[in-house]
């Protein structure tokens, strides 16, 4: 969970996942959106697969990344308990 809340800490990681929530999309083309290299939007894209928030499936040259909201839902679910048991 600690990885989850780390990944989403950062607003251009939020942003990616926003764009990810609207279709899946490859490297160079989330890097379009951004005002950074490609290499920094690897490193953010690496961030959020190793949160698992993204899965990459590779389809031709390319990897194509989609959000996986499953792990949103458990991690914010289980955050929302820690509030709510007693």
């Amino acid at each position: 969970m600690i990885k989850v809340f780390k990944a989403l800490s950062d607003e251009t990681r939020r942003e990616i996942l926003k764009l990810l929530n609207e279709r899946d999309m490859n490297a160079g083309e989330i890097a379009n959106c951004f005002k950074m290299s490609k290499p920094a939007i690897s490193k953010h894209l690496d961030i959020l697969r190793d949160a698992e928030l993204v899965t990459s499936e590779k389809k031709g040259q390319f990897l194509i990344y989609s959000i996986n909201t499953s792990v949103i839902q458990e991690v914010l679910g289980g955050f929302l308990d820690t509030f709510t048991k007693k």
